[in-house]
């Protein structure tokens, strides 16, 4: 390779003249070449809008994922370029182990069941949460970085080069104002004048690329109403796998009644604890309607109950009863006196007598 003596002198006093100018302006000692004001209004802004990227990417980023943590983990995967490992989110853990518990109570149990199809909503809301945060990053962060990491750092570079160049022009007036000989004042006039033709050169290409934020701030619009989109959608979701929670709920009459037994249709759910009757044997006003349930039922024909209060299966061969719910009843014959078979849907078995009330 060779050795550019010249060269290098000349890079050399070049870098000695624009560290000479600086530290003048710095001290006041000599003039400084100021920007028009459109150009210093552009560059104000197009700082103004990195600072508020920078700021709404950061918490949108807190939104999307909470956890500091798992945050971190996921920007070095992403700056390994490797794929970060599927996790579960809050919603589908929560809906796991309410399935998990549902299952362990046994799903033919009121709770069990209640716990299962709950679970299995917290997975649907986790399912649409997941697919708000990947919607979220394709359409607005990924704009946003791409902007700080490209376009503005090609703002940076070219505003560094036009300071450059304005560091050139201005130690250019400086010589030529030192120049005394007439050949010394010639070529710092040449020196000037193609100082300056680079200054306003760069000045054009950095204006041009600042009154590109106009665009970007457009383009920001446009992923910002995307965002907005799916974030709506996203609620949408939640808020209807909610409500279809609640209607499936509905068919276990004790979660949705108030302790008066008064059920109010499309109201807030609230938990009731079944209100035994008022006696110190629970099953006394069972017993004493015991011989009109044989009487009204020794024809076989069905009729409607009302459980006093709720009643675990003991086998397979029994039915579970919820308090205040209504089922169907029948006598079947060779069945022990203290027993009915009982039918809540496709659901069927022997109910004692004790724990209903025959309805008109």
């Amino acid at each position: 390779m060779e050795f550019n003596v010249k060269r290098l002198a000349a890079d050399a006093g070049t870098f000695l003249s624009r560290a000479v100018q600086f530290t003048e302006e710095k001290l006041g000692q000599a003039e400084k070449t100021e920007l028009d004001a459109h150009l210093e209004n552009l560059l104000t802004r197009a700082e103004c809008t990195k600072h508020w990227t920078e700021k709404i990417l950061k918490q949108t980023e807190v939104l999307l994922q909470p956890n500091p943590n798992v945050r971190i983990e996921d920007f070095f995967y992403e700056k390994l370029d490797k794929k970060a490992p599927t996790r579960l989110n809050n919603h589908e853990m929560l809906g796991q182990s309410m399935i998990d518990s549902g299952n362990e109570f046994g799903p033919g149990t009121a709770y069990g069941n209640a716990l299962m199809k709950s679970g299995e909503t917290e997975n649907q809301i986790g399912a649409a949460e997941r697919e708000f945060i990947q919607s979220s990053a394709i359409n607005f962060l990924t704009p946003f970085r791409n902007f700080l990491e490209g376009d503005f750092k090609t703002i940076l570079k070219e505003r560094k080069l036009l300071q450059i160049k304005r560091l050139d022009l201005d130690a250019a007036k400086t010589k030529l104002k030192k120049a005394k000989m007439a050949e010394a004042r010639a070529a710092a006039e040449q020196e000037l004048k193609v100082t300056q033709s680079e200054f306003d050169r760069q000045a054009e290409i950095t204006r041009l690329l600042l009154e590109g934020i106009s665009s970007t701030h457009a383009h920001h619009l446009r992923c910002l109403n995307d965002f907005v989109e799916a974030q709506a959608t996203y609620y949408a979701q939640c808020y209807q796998y909610m409500v279809d929670l609640q209607k499936q709920l509905g068919s276990f009459p004790s979660s949705f009644c108030s302790n008066n037994n008064q059920c109010s249709s499309g109201a807030a759910a609230t938990i009731s604890v079944p209100t035994l009757p008022v006696s110190t044997d629970p099953t006394a006003s069972a017993r004493q309607s015991h011989s009109g349930f044989s009487e009204l039922l020794s024809s076989g024909a069905s009729r409607k109950a009302r459980v006093l209060y709720d009643y675990d299966a003991a086998g397979s061969n029994e039915l579970s009863l919820l308090a205040d719910e209504v089922i169907t009843v029948s006598s079947i014959p060779g069945m022990d006196s203290d027993w009915l078979m009982g039918e809540r849907g496709n659901q069927r078995g022997k109910v004692p007598i004790t724990y209903l009330e025959l309805l008109n």
